[in-house]
């Protein structure tokens, strides 16, 4: 399998609209057991070798985790103490995916109680009602999957050059995609919200502070039909929607207002991580200028392994 695979979204969109409502349903798990933790750093799942985690979730004196492997197309459920569970990932209602996780979660001796109805959804379907979303194309979510490790490694790069605060290079399920995002650390103005079924004290949380934000997205909502990565800035400084970003396939999305790179021009490239990486650079420096961040005291070299930073 290649590193950058294609993706098409009207081949997937199905799967890729099921998948996401699966990844709700874990993720809720994880945020209903979690401490919270400031621009809701404690909800996303992670990249691994083999799919996503949640990684670590507290559970009394005992801790457990769930992943999703999209090698072998399972969901585990493995607990501190040794035991573990499994899901196999098949073409399934989301209502009987809600019904066969916490089936298992109940057999390894764990409660938890979940907000049934998905976030940031258009007329959201509560999980144990949907039968309408099914499928599961196992070959897609491979890839899928196999675009998140890509993008991750070239994203996790560009994060290791910045001394603020940043994110871990994370993948929300609210919004379905990767992101990692560079805080200039001043306050942020109030956010509007308005955001489907995510209540707005969430959002303002998360936008309490200026942020140069980037990510992948698979694409979807009428908007973007086809795999993106993206770029924005809150608040976005004024001229930051004319100023230039790279490589050359790179623009900026109006109704989106960020800007965004297909990732057929990711992919297709001569060298694929070197152009991600200059749309990453350019949009994150058009934004740290624009609102005049203090770049010199925020910033540092990419990081290389085994090379402690030079002070």
């Amino acid at each position: 399998m290649t590193a950058w695979p294609a993706l098409p979204y009207p081949e997937w969109k199905e799967s890729c609209a099921t998948l996401q409502l699966w990844t709700q349903i874990v993720g809720k798990i994880r945020l209903a057991q979690t401490p919270w933790v400031n621009h809701s750093w404690h909800v996303p799942l992670y990249v691994t070798a083999t799919g996503l985690t949640t990684s670590v979730i507290p559970s009394g004196d005992r801790a457990f985790q769930i992943d999703f492997d999209f090698i072998d197309h399972v969901l585990w459920m493995k607990t501190s103490e040794g035991h573990a569970r499994q899901v196999m990932l098949r073409p399934m209602p989301v209502a009987e995916f809600h019904a066969a996780v916490f089936e298992q979660l109940d057999d390894l001796g764990i409660a938890v109680s979940i907000d049934n109805r998905p976030n940031e959804i258009v007329d959201a379907i509560p999980f144990t009602e949907d039968m309408a979303h099914h499928a599961y194309d196992r070959d897609a979510a491979h890839r899928f999957w196999r675009i998140l490790l890509s993008s991750h490694q070239v994203m996790s790069h560009f994060r290791s050059a910045f001394l603020g605060k940043v994110s871990p290079v994370h993948f929300f399920w609210g919004s379905f995609d990767l992101a990692v995002t560079r805080f200039s650390g001043r306050p942020a103005p109030l956010h509007p919200g308005g955001i489907p079924n995510l209540p707005d004290a969430v959002t303002r949380e998360a936008y309490s502070h200026e942020v140069s934000s980037a990510g992948f997205w698979p694409g979807g909502g009428g908007v973007v039909d086809e795999p993106t990565f993206y770029s924005y800035a809150y608040p976005a400084p004024p001229g930051f929607a004319e100023a230039k970003a790279l490589p050359a396939e790179a623009s900026f999305h109006k109704t989106l207002g960020e800007f965004v790179l297909p990732y057929e021009a990711v992919r297709k490239a001569r060298d694929p991580q070197a152009v991600l990486m200059e749309f990453l650079q350019s949009t994150y420096v058009a934004a740290a200028d624009l609102a005049q961040w203090d770049r010199t005291a925020l910033e540092c070299e990419r990081g290389v392994p085994r090379r402690p930073r030079a002070l």
